[in-house]
C-alpha cells in the first residue's frame, strides 16, 4: 500500500528495509549505529512518554536541537502522538526563540543540551503556554517541569508495555491531512511565518523524489544541514524510507573529517559549501609547484574540455577520453578521496548555485544535482536527475506538480506538496495561494526541454537611481567564484551605481602584502590601504567583465570578518539578510556614495 503519513513511511522502512546501521552518530571518537528496529522502539517510548506528559492531538511540541539520532526519533514520536512538530534552529538567539514559541503556542519543548537550556531559561517566564521542558543531555536535577529525555523515554517504554493499545490507537488516528509540522521561514524579507505542512504534503514530495532519484541500502548519507529546515528533513525522510544509512555530522566545522570517516555516497548541501570547497581546491593548486603544478593544470584543462562535451550531450573523442582517464587517475581521484571516495553525487538546494561552480565540479568528476523549492512546497518543486541534468538550471518539475510562469516571469506551482497555509496568517496565505497556485516570488523561465532556470528573486531586485533593475545574487555568485573572496553582498537600491561589501580571504591578502612588501600593523589597517583596495577592486572588475556596465561594481568596502548567523546577518540556512547588513554598514555606505 502507498504510505499516507510520515509514520506510515517510517514503519514501512523498518519492516521492509531494516538495517543495523539505520542511524549513525559519533560518540567517544567513533561512529556508532542504531538499528531500524531500535529506532522504532525508541520512537514508541518517546511518543508514549509525551502522551503521559499530557500531549494531546494538535498540541505543538517544539524541537530545538542539533542534528543527531534523537532529532529523528523525537520527530517521529511527536507525529505518532498526533501532535505538531515545531522545529527551531539551534543557532537562533533566545529572543527569536521566544517569538516562535509564543506564536505557535508550544506546550512542550525538547532541547538538546545545556547551551539550548540556558537560552530557554532567559525567556521561559515569558512563554505562558509552555508546560514542560525535556532535555536530551541534562546535567542538572530534574524538577516538576524540567525532565530528562531518558527518564521520559523510560517511563514511556514502561507505559507502552503495560498498555500498548492506548498508544497504538492514537498512532492509528494520524490522518494524511493532519498538520505534521509548523516550520518558521528564515525571515530574509520580514518576520518569520509559520508554514503549516501536512503529512500528505511531505509524503507526496518524497514519493515524487523516489521516482527521479534512486537510492538503496548500499547508500550512506551524511546529514549536516539543519534538520529544522525542510530541505534536510525531507531528504532524511527520503533516505530512511529508501533504506539508506543516515550518519549525522558532529558539526558544520567537522564535515570534512566526518566525510572521510563515513565515506558517504550522497550528501545534501547548500551552495556556500561548494564555494568554500572550490576555494580550498584553488588554494591548493596555487600552492603547488614544479611538475605537480604542470600535471594539475593539464588535468584541469582536460577535465574542462571533457565537461563541455558532456553538457552539450556530445561524445568526446577517443583521445580526449583517454586523457580524461589519466587525469582522473593522477589528480581527480585524489580530490574525490578527500570527500570519502564513494560519492555518487551532491544535491544542492536552499539558494542559487553559480553555473561556473557546477561546471568546475563536473569537470573534476563531482556531479552536483541542483534543485529548487521552498518551505511552502515541502520543499522540492524541480530537480536535476543523474540521467537528465542541465547545469545552470534547477531541473525538471516533479511528476505531481504543475509549474507555470506569469507574464512578468514569476514562478507558480500547484500540486499535493503545496502547504496548508501560514499559521494564524490568513491574509498572507491568501496573498501567495490563489486558485490553488502558489506564487513563489521567484523569477525564471522554462527552456524548450522543460528545465527551469531561476533568474531573479522578485522582491530581491535592486533598482538603481537610473531605473535599472539588477539581480544582486547573480553578481554575488560571480564574485564568490573568485577564490580570493569569501563573501560578497551587492548594494545599490536607489543609488547611482552598484557597490559591494566584500569579505576577502585573509591568507591570500596577506600573501599579496608580503609579495608587494606592504607594511602594516593590523589586518584591518592592511585592508584600508590603497594598494590592497586597488588590488581587490581590480579582482572584482576582472571577475565581472561580462556584466552590463550598469551591473558592474564601481566601489567596494572591505570587511575583515565574514557575515554570520550569530550576528543575524545570515539566516540559519546561510541566506543573506540584506536589510540587516545594509543597516549595519549604513555609515560606511553613506560615506562611500558621498565621495
Amino acid at each position: 500500500m502507498t504510505p499516507k503519513t510520515i509514520i506510515d513511511m517510517f514503519e514501512e522502512a523498518v519492516e521492509t528495509k531494516s538495517r543495523p546501521d539505520a542511524l549513525q552518530a559519533k560518540q567517544g571518537g567513533a561512529y556508532h549505529s542504531i538499528s531500524s528496529l531500535d529506532a522504532l522502539l525508541k520512537t514508541r517510548s518517546v511518543a508514549a512518554g509525551l502522551i503521559e506528559l499530557g500531549v494531546k492531538p494538535k498540541d505543538r511540541v517544539a524541537l530545538l536541537s542539533e542534528n543527531r539520532p534523537e532529532w529523528m526519533i523525537s520527530d517521529i514520536a511527536i507525529l505518532s502522538s498526533r501532535a505538531i512538530n515545531v522545529p527551531i534552529y539551534p543557532t537562533l538567539p533566545a529572543v527569536q526563540i521566544e517569538h516562535l514559541l509564543n506564536n505557535a503556542g508550544v506546550k512542550i519543548i525538547i532541547l538538546s543540551n545545556k547551551e539550548q537550556l540556558n537560552k530557554l531559561k532567559e525567556i521561559v517566564h515569558r512563554v505562558p503556554s509552555l508546560e514542560g521542558i525535556v532535555v536530551i543531555d541534562l546535567d542538572e536535577p530534574e524538577t516538576e517541569t524540567l525532565i530528562n529525555y531518558h527518564t521520559l523515554s523510560a517511563k514511556g517504554a514502561k507505559a507502552w508495555q503495560q498498555g500498548p493499545l492506548k498508544y497504538q490507537k492514537i498512532r492509528k488516528q494520524v490522518q494524511a491531512e493532519d498538520v505534521a509540522t509548523i516550520i518558521y521561514t528564515s525571515g530574509t524579507t520580514g518576520a518569520p511565518k509559520g508554514v503549516m505542512l501536512s503529512h500528505s504534503n511531505i509524503v507526496a514530495n518524497i514519493l515524487d523524489l523516489c521516482e527521479v532519484l534512486y537510492f538503496d541500502r548500499r547508500d550512506v548519507v551524511l546529514s549536516f544541514l539543519p534538520l529544522s529546515h525542510i530541505f534536510e528533513r525531507t531528504a532524511d525522510y527520503l533516505m530512511f524510507f529508501r533504506g539508506v544509512s543516515l550518519a549525522y555530522a558532529e558539526s558544520i566545522d567537522k564535515v570534512p573529517v566526518n566525510m572521510l570517516e563515513v565515506r558517504p555516497t550522497v550528501v545534501a548541501c547548500v551552495p556556500r559549501f561548494f564555494e568554500k570547497l572550490h576555494n580550498r581546491i584553488m588554494e591548493s593548486r596555487q600552492q603547488s609547484s614544479g611538475l605537480k603544478t604542470l600535471i594539475s593544470e593539464w588535468a584541469f584543462g582536460v577535465g574542462h574540455r571533457y565537461m563541455e562535451y558532456i553538457v552539450r550531450g556530445a561524445s568526446p573523442s577517443a583521445f580526449l577520453s583517454f586523457q580524461k582517464y589519466l587525469a582522473s587517475k593522477l589528480v581527480f581521484s585524489k580530490l574525490r578521496n578527500r570527500l570519502g571516495g564513494r560519492l555518487r553525487f551532491f544535491i544542492s538546494g536552499g539558494a542559487p548555485l553559480n553555473k561556473s561552480l557546477a561546471e568546475f565540479f563536473l569537470s573534476i568528476e563531482i556531479l552536483i544535482l541542483e534543485g529548487y523549492g521552498l518551505t511552502e512546497t515541502s520543499p522540492v518543486i524541480t530537480v536535476n536527475r543523474p540521467n537528465a541534468f542541465k547545469l545552470g538550471t534547477v531541473g525538471l518539475p516533479l511528476d505531481s506538480l504543475e509549474v507555470k510562469l506569469t507574464d512578468d516571469g514569476e514562478i507558480l506551482t500547484r500540486g499535493p506538496s503545496v502547504m496548508v497555509g501560514y499559521y494564524k496568517k490568513e491574509t498572507e496565505t491568501q496573498q501567495v495561494l490563489k486558485d490553488g497556485w502558489f506564487h513563489t516570488g521567484d523569477i525564471g523561465h522554462l527552456d524548450k526541454d522543460g528545465f527551469l532556470e531561476i533568474t531573479d528573486r522578485k522582491k530581491d531586485l535592486i533598482v538603481t537611481a537610473g531605473g535599472k533593475k539588477i539581480s544582486p545574487q547573480r553578481i554575488e555568485g560571480l564574485l564568490k567564484a573568485n577564490p580570493i573572496f569569501l563573501n560578497a553582498v551587492v548594494v545599490g537600491e536607489g543609488r547611482p551605481f552598484v557597490s559591494a561589501l566584500m569579505v576577502p580571504q585573509p591568507e591570500l591578502v596577506l600573501q599579496y602584502a608580503e609579495k608587494k612588501g606592504i607594511e602594516f600593523r593590523s589586518y584591518l589597517q592592511l585592508l584600508q590601504s590603497s594598494e590592497v583596495k586597488g588590488f581587490l577592486l581590480n579582482e572584482v572588475q576582472q571577475t565581472t567583465t561580462d556584466l552590463a556596465s550598469f551591473e558592474k561594481v564601481k566601489k567596494i568596502i572591505l570587511l575583515e570578518k565574514d557575515f554570520s548567523i550569530e550576528s543575524e546577518e545570515l539566516t540559519p540556512t546561510l541566506k543573506v539578510r540584506r536589510g540587516v547588513i545594509e543597516e549595519r554598514f549604513r555609515r560606511q555606505l553613506q560615506a562611500l556614495y558621498e565621495e
